[in-house]
């Protein structure tokens, strides 16, 4: 019977560049600017990398196919190198492939790194791209914001809210992580906004305004992990760990004649369930610490709040405006600025919030540190669209706890 990673696999070092719009840097010049920093903080050479994961979506825009450019970008000494694509879990499927190599003791120190250089292709959201059923049947008829709109008018009706809390309630959500942002250097997005800004803002796709969608960014965050007994004698202390790992992909159940009602992700769920039991959390709501979710729309993270058990079904406007996930709450989420501040370079995204949950975990989050001592956090990525998505979900936390 499978047994898990939980403290397997530690965190030696990590890296981000500064997201935002880079006109003038090339996608391996964001890679080195993650590795640099990564490579720094682990004290090692990269001579002693064994392995390295690319997460990338958009290759087409920038890498190409392969993880090569990777080892050229990094001069990585002819090790396996492999690119990996998964949607929006992307990222965190580098990570997920640099963490089982470590876990299963094929590699000693090993490498994932999530890039993506989107604002070169003048387009003014995510590429189409792709054939299949999926991108020929689907994407053709279907917008990022009207669909996560349809998702906030299913989630009204299934729980009876007002249009207007609803409205209120994900104001706050922008509002909250803009003023996290506004304490981070490397968020692309950092002024705050006003709930009167947010509500009076152009409508894209009803109930959603300007202020409730994330931006398109460039950007890149690396990852170097190993064992604990490596990290130990490598001088490390105070270890962050790697307490589970968990993915869930859309069936297309979902999609077909069934009792979903769209007001919520059936993969959220699965995974969730699935990521607490391989951690040992018995109780999230009180037993976690931070929370970096996919908050590509406000509606996105007021849903999953509840699809992760933290919020009780229809409870999570509650406590959007009691302040339970502000920075000073009982449990902040997007205490960096999230997707809202930092935009969505769709390979980097997943490392990016793991290396937010890693610096809290050390206390080096500088303005942003979370006073109260972290012990658990959690990152959730969602791929693709309600009705037909990936959920990756990462929890990482204190060696041994």
């Amino acid at each position: 019977m499978a047994s898990g990673i939980k403290d397997k696999v530690a965190i030696l070092g990590m890296g981000c560049s500064k997201f935002g719009e880079r006109w003038m840097d090339s996608a391996e010049d964001l890679m080195v600017e993650a590795f640099t920093e990564a490579l720094e903080d682990a004290g090692i050479e990269k001579s002693q990398i064994d392995a390295a994961w690319l997460g990338t979506a958009i290759e087409e825009q920038h890498v190409g196919k392969s993880a090569v450019p990777l080892a050229k970008a990094l001069r990585l000494a002819y090790i396996p190198v492999s690119r990996v694509e998964n949607y929006c879990a992307s990222g965190t499927e580098a990570f997920r492939g640099a963490v089982y190599a470590v876990a299963s003791g094929a590699c000693d120190i090993a490498l994932a790194l999530g890039v993506e250089k989107l604002k070169d292709t003048g387009y003014g959201g995510l590429p189409q791209r792709g054939r299949g059923t999926v991108n020929d049947l689907y994407w053709p008829n279907i917008s990022a914001p009207g669909s996560f709109g349809q998702l906030a008018t299913a989630y009204r009706a299934k729980h009876g809210v007002n249009k207007d809390d609803l409205k209120r309630a994900m104001a706050h959500i922008s509002i909250k992580s803009h003023d996290n942002g506004a304490l981070n250097p490397k968020a692309h997005l950092r002024s705050r906004i006003t709930e009167e800004k947010v509500l009076n803002a152009p409508m894209i796709a009803d109930p959603l305004g300007l202020y409730d969608c994330c931006g398109v960014s460039d950007g890149s965050a690396c990852v170097i992990v190993t064992t604990p007994e490596i990290a130990k004698s490598l001088g490390k202390k105070d270890l962050v760990t790697v307490k589970a790992i968990q993915l869930s992909g859309s069936n297309g159940a979902e999609a077909e004649y069934n009792n979903w009602d769209g007001s919520y992700f059936e993969t959220t769920r699965v995974a969730a369930q699935n990521a607490y039991k391989e951690a040992g959390i018995i109780n999230p709501r009180e037993q976690m610490s931070l929370f970096e979710v996919h908050d590509c729309f406000s509606i996105t993270e007021l849903v999953t709040m509840e699809d992760l058990f933290i919020s009780p079904e229809g409870g999570a406007i509650r406590d959007v405006m009691d302040g339970f996930y502000d920075a000073d709450g009982k449990i902040p989420c997007q205490i960096d600025g999230g997707l809202k501040c930092f935009g969505h370079p769709i390979g980097a995204s997943g490392i990016r919030m793991i290396y937010e949950m890693y610096l809290q975990m050390q206390g080096r989050a500088g303005a942003r540190q979370r006073q109260q001592e972290p012990v658990f956090g959690m990152t959730h990525n969602l791929g693709g669209f309600p009705h037909q998505n990936v959920c990756s979900l990462t929890i990482v936390g204190k060696e041994g706890v």
